[in-house]
C-alpha cells in the first residue's frame, strides 16, 4: 500500500467560514496561514507552519472579486515552493465556469484560462462541485474530483415527503442534471425553454411538459440575479402546479436577486454554502457541503475511490 503523507488543510480569506467546517468534519484543525496586503492591495500569502512533504488542500471559492482567485494561485505557488508533496485546489464554486466556450465572436474562454492558471501555479489536483458545464473537467491537465450536489439535495427532498413530484429544468442546458434527479425519484420532468436578449435578460419563456397539480422542484447549478428562476416558477404556477421550489448549488445572488426571490412564488430556494449569502432571506435555506468535501479529502488521502459519495441513479 502506498505511504500516506500528512494532510494539511488551509483556506483562502473568502472561504474561511467553509474551510473551518470542512476541517472539523475531517477531524483536523485548519492550518495556519496569513495573507499580508501592501497598501495598494497587493497580496502576499504565507503558511505559518511547515508543509514540507505534506498533502496540502487549499480551500477557496473563486467568486468575485478577482482577489479570491489571485490569493488561491499565490497560495498554491507558496505551497509548491515550500516543498509540499501534493497540492489540491479545493474550489467549491469554480468562478468563470459560465465562460466554457466561444458563444460569440472575439470573446475569451474564461474557464480554460483559469485551468491554465491553476496548472501554472503548480496545482496537482482540483476538487469542486457542480461545475456549470461538465466538460470543463477536460480543460485540466491533472485529475479532477467533480462532486455532485445531489448527494446533499436528495436527502433533503426525501425528508419533505412531497407527493406527485415533478422536476423542472429552468433551461435546456440543465436537462441532464434535472433528468438524473427525476430518475432517482421516478418522477416526471419538464423544461422551461427560454430565449435571452442578452446576459441576465430573458426575452421569452415557454413550458414543455405538464405540471398540473404537481409539487415542482426546479433544479440548477447556480442562481445569479434570480430572473430566470423566478420567471420559471411563475410560469409553472400559472400552468396549475400545486407548489414550486428550487434547489441550486451555488448562490451567486447578485443585483436584485434577494428582492426577486422574496417577491417570487417560490416556496423556498435551497442552496449550499459554496458561496456565503450576502443577506438574510426567509425563503432561502442553506445546506452545507462541508461534510461531503471532508469525506472526499479523506478518500483521496487513503487512495480510495470517491464514487461512493455519488448518488446512484
Amino acid at each position: 500500500m502506498a505511504a500516506i503523507n500528512a494532510v494539511k488543510i488551509f483556506s483562502g480569506s473568502a472561504s474561511n467560514y467553509l474551510a473551518k467546517e470542512i476541517a472539523k468534519y475531517y477531524g483536523k484543525d485548519l492550518g495556519a496561514a496569513t495573507t499580508l496586503r501592501f497598501s495598494d492591495g497587493e497580496m502576499s500569502p504565507s503558511f505559518d507552519e511547515s508543509v514540507r512533504g505534506c498533502d496540502v488542500f487549499i480551500i477557496q471559492s473563486t467568486f468575485p472579486s478577482a482577489d479570491n482567485l489571485m490569493e488561491l494561485l499565490l497560495m498554491i505557488d507558496a505551497a509548491r515552493r515550500a516543498s509540499a508533496h501534493y497540492v489540491t485546489a479545493v474550489i467549491p464554486y469554480f468562478g468563470y465556469s459560465r465562460q466554457d466556450r466561444k458563444d460569440r465572436p472575439r470573446v475569451g474562454i474564461g474557464a480554460k484560462l483559469i485551468a491554465n492558471l491553476l496548472t501554472a501555479a503548480g496545482a496537482d489536483r482540483l476538487m469542486t462541485i457542480d461545475l456549470h458545464a461538465g466538460q470543463i473537467q477536460g480543460f485540466m491537465d491533472f485529475p479532477v474530483d467533480h462532486l455532485e450536489g445531489t448527494a446533499i439535495f436528495i436527502p433533503y427532498l426525501k425528508s419533505l415527503g412531497l407527493e406527485n413530484l415533478t422536476f423542472a429544468s429552468p433551461d435546456v442546458g440543465g436537462v441532464v442534471r434535472t433528468r438524473n434527479m427525476a430518475k432517482f425519484f421516478n418522477a416526471n420532468m419538464v423544461i422551461c425553454d427560454k430565449h435571452r436578449k442578452r446576459a441576465n435578460e430573458i426575452a421569452s419563456m415557454q413550458l414543455i411538459g405538464d405540471v398540473e397539480g404537481a409539487n415542482v422542484v426546479l433544479v440548477d447549478d447556480l442562481i445569479d440575479t434570480g430572473g430566470t428562476m423566478c420567471k420559471a416558477a411563475q410560469l409553472i404556477m400559472d400552468k396549475g402546479a400545486k407548489s414550486v421550489r428550487a434547489i441550486v448549488t451555488h448562490p451567486v445572488l447578485s443585483g436584485k436577486a434577494y428582492e426577486n426571490i422574496s417577491n417570487s412564488v417560490l416556496t423556498e430556494l435551497v442552496v449550499t454554502d459554496t458561496i456565503p449569502l450576502k443577506e438574510e432571506c426567509a425563503k432561502i435555506k442553506v445546506l452545507t457541503v462541508s461534510e461531503l468535501f471532508a469525506k472526499a479529502i479523506g478518500r483521496i488521502r487513503d487512495h480510495e475511490s470517491i464514487s461512493s459519495l455519488f448518488i446512484k441513479y
